[in-house]
């Protein structure tokens, strides 16, 4: 049995973070420098190293986040508990906003009547937003769908897709969709993933940027 830390509540995340960059190297482990910050934070906020595996970024991937950040661009989410996950303050400073339209009355009217998802619903809602959007998904197959349904049609293109929903129906399948168009992405491949997951990211990009990181 390991002995307890005695750890101040205010080192607590900073002692967390030793643990995993210590664990990772016992694992042989080498995160690319541009990924690091976002898989470390994933793994603190899951506690699963197969993140450090797993999550797959293309190219200038966090660079690209940053930059439309820095521009204020938005953030969708499809779950009210990452939009609550999300640091909606630090967002602010750089002109952007956090939405989740899922449990907005309309949704569910429309979804009824076009007999989809509420999910799918929110993200033709999105696409109405006249300014880049960052996707953060982590619940729900049917949004990166519809966002890849939308992208091969021509009638809308994310700045952005965090795709990291957790299940077994189709969240595979809708995972690799996503990473075969062209659109700059963070997805975690396989069946794991939450909100907590996608907040996390998005949150280890606004940190980062907080510190004025390069």
């Amino acid at each position: 049995m390991q002995e307890i830390e005695f750890v101040l509540p205010e080192e607590i995340e900073k002692r967390s973070f030793e643990i995993i960059t210590a664990e990772l190297k016992e694992r042989n482990i080498l995160l690319k420098p541009e990924q690091e910050m976002v898989t470390k934070r994933v793994i603190h906020t899951s506690a699963d190293f197969d993140y450090a595996e797993t999550l797959a970024f293309s190219q200038g991937a966090v660079e690209k986040a940053r930059e439309l950040i820095q521009k204020g661009a938005d953030i969708v989410t499809d779950t009210n508990m990452a939009l609550a996950g999300i640091n909606k303050n630090v967002l602010a400073r750089f002109g952007g906003e956090a939405h989740c339209f899922m449990a907005e009355k309309e949704v569910g009217e429309l979804a009824k009547q076009n007999h989809s998802t509420r999910a799918t619903v929110s993200m033709e809602m999105a696409a109405k937003i006249e300014k880049p959007v960052l996707f953060a998904i982590g619940n729900a197959p049917t949004a990166l769908l519809k966002l890849y349904e939308m992208i091969k049609e021509g009638t809308y293109y994310p700045a952005f897709i965090i795709g990291v929903p957790v299940g077994f129906v189709n969240v595979v399948q809708a995972k690799e969709l996503i990473l075969s168009t062209e659109i700059p992405s963070i997805i975690n491949r396989g069946r794991k993933g939450g909100s907590n997951v996608a907040a996390a990211i998005v949150n280890a990009i606004l940190y980062d940027l907080e510190r004025g990181g390069s």
